[in-house]
């Protein structure tokens, strides 16, 4: 019975098998692709291909911090790696030549005099016990391990999480919209099959049965449409890969083609790819299957084309509350953190919350946004000079004409048939709800994730810009110390880092700082947002910290652990405002020796000449440009690969709501094929009627992107008042052309979906 109920419906499944598919279909690719990056291929080592044992300086910093009522102790990176110690090299050449590894142009030394890492064809236990007798602390790398010291191996590292960033969001987002429309598909399937469903209970069908029934539909859809799944998965995995390489997201030589051996680390994601399909068809009829099972015969048998009690106690209790948990996680994370507001994972989640609540809120929303276009009154009222006929026109007499129907007859034809289409919408709250939530959820997407990300870049760069004093900026990778230029306030930093132990001493946090050569011609090139003291009072026994750290008060002492691993206890000199994560701490050029220099600021007197001060500069062998290039540079507003990544999530959703559209429309089709009729019989041509239903599509589709602009308000409104809180410029960007180009899109496929449903009963 169930295969034959599937044969028979198969047009109003159609849209849910599609969109679990897909859905498997693109967790199984991210999830071979985060397979990849985590356990990405070993690569030949470049610099010290030729030498079998490397020795380098010490790169870590361990710390003890307090876990409980144990120790435990953390290890981070340094920012500055020793060099191998002299003492150490005269040893090292005893056991054989030295080879200080092939140079590439992104290689800078740690220190001029004595090399990061080299490398020796000797054996491995005599170095290791040579380095463990100098107790420097130094590594020895021997086999693949050797690539540690290349210059690529970091830049590819942070090149992989930025691809499991975006693996794990698409995944995310898939399984979210998944779930969504299959739920939204199944609940549309019970409203249409109300009185069957009273026909099977008058028949003698129990509540369970019908359940089962349900349940059973869902899982052969669920079945079938997470092997098709896993199938594309197959496809898209190597696709997914060069997107991501040619995107310039993942570095160039990943792949998720692991040849033969490959396969056997690779199956766990189409197990979980194709188990999470079948549980997301289970999920996303659930609550469908139990409201059918609660249908009573009589009634079914008495129910009118009136859509009523289209909003159980359940489901308004479930839309307040993923409403108000929305609303209320919003403004607890204002409070309580801020900045949490900025990151990618908080302003990806929270609009699913709220656009779960709304959506399943969007029955009892739906008249309330139809009500608000009406026509204003004065549009209504006829006009008086139209009120009567003109005289002229009395003395003429009138041909004798076959009577029209009263659509043709009426002389605003159009504007009936756009009433008769508002009413439609506001009668079938079903209909129009199940049309409107899927726009709703494209919509806020797009706006809450291109808006987010537009509005802190936005903010990035207007921070930056109120930072910035200077006129030119000259940067690089290992600049030249600048002299002294007539005419112009030079102040050369370079950039480093320090360790602090935060929370209670229980959690180690390295804090991004620039080392100060100048700190006077510094602050008279920045226009740093001190809250508290004064950046011109930094010496070498202190410290610039901003508000996020925990002792932020000045002349408050605080240990650290500087760049190159080295502890100091600082004092407290001037307090920043937090921002939006750029206002770091500034140390002096001392406290960071070993820190290259990368930037210089420079501001020019009055009278100065700007081309001979560039010209000076450029013996520093550094790139030079004016305030305005260098800003609009550093800070476009979002990165390119961040704007790729999101319009791919994009698509996808935009993917996903176009089948849901188009499947609602042609479930509905048949259904309304007596509603049709009977504008038929009351003269309305075919083209009217599909004027009427072509209108009622774009109601409803416009009814969703109201809601959805709702949220996204909402949500950017939040992050807004959060960019306040931390001192940030505060304001909004609202990516009002990719939101028009979503709804425009789905627009037409609920026009195109909707008119060719109905040929047939307009003919």
């Amino acid at each position: 019975m169930v295969l034959a109920s599937l044969r028979a419906r198969w047009a109003g499944f159609l849209g849910a098998f599609v969109a679990v598919a897909l859905g498997v279909a693109l967790i199984a690719a991210t999830g071979v692709g985060l397979a990849a990056s985590v356990r990405a291929p070993e690569r030949e080592p470049v610099r010290f291909a030729d030498s079998p044992v490397v020795v380098a300086g010490r790169d870590t910093l361990t710390v003890p911090v307090r876990r409980g009522p144990e120790t435990r102790h953390v290890t981070k990176r340094l920012a500055h790696p020793h060099p191998v110690d002299n003492e150490l090299l005269r040893e090292l050449r005893r056991l054989g030549p030295l080879d200080p590894g092939r140079t590439h142009p992104a290689q800078t030394r740690t220190d001029r005099t004595a090399p990061d890492a080299v490398g020796l064809d000797a054996p491995a236990a005599r170095v290791r016990a040579a380095v463990a007798a100098s107790g420097t602390g130094a590594r020895v790398l021997t086999g693949a391990d050797r690539r540690r010291v290349d210059p690529e191996t970091e830049r590819d590292a942070r090149a992989l999480v930025a691809v499991n960033a975006f693996l794990g969001t698409a995944g995310g987002v898939a399984a979210f919209v998944s779930v969504f429309v299959t739920a939204s598909t199944f609940a549309f399937v019970v409203a249409l099959r109300r009185r069957e469903f009273g026909l099977l209970r008058a028949a003698g069908a129990s509540r369970g049965q019908v359940r089962r029934w349900l349940l059973a539909e869902a899982l052969a859809v669920g079945a079938a449409a997470s092997a098709a799944g896993c199938a594309g998965g197959t496809w898209a995995a190597p696709v997914l890969a060069r997107a991501l390489v040619d995107a310039e997201v993942a570095p160039p030589w990943f792949t998720v083609d692991g040849g033969p051996s490959g396969f056997a680390w690779t199956w766990w994601p189409y197990q979980l790819a194709f188990w999470t399909g079948l549980l997301v068809a289970l999920a996303g009829s659930w609550s469908a299957a139990r409201r059918a099972g609660r249908v009573s015969p009589v009634e079914a048998l008495r129910e009118a084309s009136l859509d009523t009690g289209v909003m159980p106690l359940g489901r308004r209790v479930v839309g307040a509350v993923l409403l108000a948990g929305g609303v209320g996680l919003l403004a607890w994370t204002l409070w309580t953190e801020p900045s949490e507001l900025l990151k990618r994972k908080t302003y990806t989640t929270q609009p699913m919350i709220l656009s779960t609540g709304v959506a399943a809120l969007s029955p009892l929303l739906v008249r309330h946004v139809i009500a608000a276009f009406r026509r204003p009154a004065f549009l209504v009222r006829r006009p008086a000079f139209l009120a009567r006929r003109p005289a002229f026109l009395a003395r003429r007499p009138v041909a004798p004409a076959r009577r029209p129907s009263p659509l043709k007859r009426h002389p605003a034809a159009a504007l009936t048939l756009a009433r008769l289409a508002r009413a439609n919408a506001a009668g079938s709250v079903r209909r129009t709800a199940a049309v409107a939530a899927p726009v709703l959820v494209t919509v806020a997407t797009a706006g809450c994730l291109l808006g987010s990300a537009a509005t802190v870049g936005a903010a990035k760069a207007t921070e930056a810009r109120d930072r910035t004093a200077a006129q030119l900026i000259v940067t690089g990778d290992d600049l030249r110390q600048p002299g002294r230029i007539p005419g112009a306030t030079v102040a050369a930093s370079a950039s480093t880092a320090v360790f602090v132990r935060e929370d209670d001493d229980t959690a180690l946090l390295r804090a991004e700082a620039r080392a100060v050569a100048d700190p006077a011609a510094f602050a008279a090139t920045h226009r740093l947002p001190v809250v508290a003291g004064d950046v011109r009072r930094l010496d070498d026994r202190s410290i610039v910290v901003n508000e996020e750290w925990q002792r932020h008060r000045v002349g408050e002492h605080v240990d650290v652990w500087l760049g190159d691993g080295r502890r100091a206890r600082l004092r407290i000199a001037a307090v920043l405002a937090r921002g939006t994560g750029d206002n770091g701490a500034y140390v002096t050029a001392r406290n960071a020796p070993a820190a290259p220099l990368d930037r210089v600021d420079v501001r020019l007197r009055d009278g100065a000449d700007p081309a001979a001060v560039a010209a000076a500069l450029r013996t520093t062998g550094g790139q030079v440009r004016t305030a305005g290039e260098w800003l609009a540079a550093e800070y476009p507003g979002m990165k390119h690969q961040t704007r790729l990544g999101l319009h791919m999530l994009l698509a996808l959703c935009l993917a996903y709501t176009a089948i849901s559209l188009a499947s609602t429309q042609l479930m509905t089709a048949p259904v309304r094929a007596p509603e049709l009729r009977s504008l038929r019989l009351l003269g309305a041509a075919p083209g009217q009627i599909r004027l009427v239903v072509a209108a009622e599509a774009v109601l409803a589709v416009t009814v969703g992107a109201v809601l959805g602009l709702a949220v996204t308000l909402v949500g950017l409104g939040g992050l807004s008042a959060g960019l306040a809180r931390l001192s940030a410029p505060a304001g909004v960007v609202v990516p009002w052309d990719v939101m028009g180009v979503c709804v425009g899109v789905l627009a037409v496929v609920a026009v195109g979906a909707g008119v060719t449903g109905c040929r047939r009963p307009a003919a």
